[in-house]
């Protein structure tokens, strides 16, 4: 896997995927950025939500789990001294669906933290990360 940084204009700076894909990322005004993309460490987390978040549907997907919607809300929290790492970060999972079964959401949010997702499992050697979830069962 290989990521292309390249420096655009104050702040400012493009990541370019092997895959063929961009990623802004700015900096703060008070930086020196101009606000128009992602820090990078929103980049950080913003990576580890879409792992996760993806290991989650596809196993509930073979679960035969009906998923109409699935949702990560991430919250991280970051040390005030410098490096500002993270401290926390907490996952939680909104899971909208039909006739969704508790036990096959809890086993997809366990499965993607103990085995599947790269990047949480990483960071776990580092930071506390920690996973909750809601179910909502909509009418069929």
């Amino acid at each position: 896997m290989d990521v292309r940084i390249k420096w655009v204009d104050n702040a400012m700076f493009m990541a370019e995927s092997g895959s063929g894909h961009t990623v802004v990322m700015d900096g703060a005004p008070e930086n020196g950025g101009k606000n128009l993309g992602l820090r990078p460490m929103e980049t950080l987390l913003a990576g580890m939500g879409g792992c996760t978040a993806f290991d989650v549907k596809m196993i509930l997907d073979k679960a035969r789990q009906n998923v109409t919607g699935c949702v990560a809300e991430i919250h991280a929290d970051r040390a005030d001294a410098v490096p500002a790492i993270f401290t926390k970060i907490h996952v939680h999972f909104i899971i909208t669906g039909k006739g969704l079964s508790d036990k096959a959401v809890a086993r997809a949010v366990n499965l993607s933290a103990e085995k599947y997702c790269s990047a949480s499992i990483m960071l776990s050697k580092a930071v506390d990360i920690t996973h909750d979830y809601e179910i909502i069962n909509i009418d069929e």
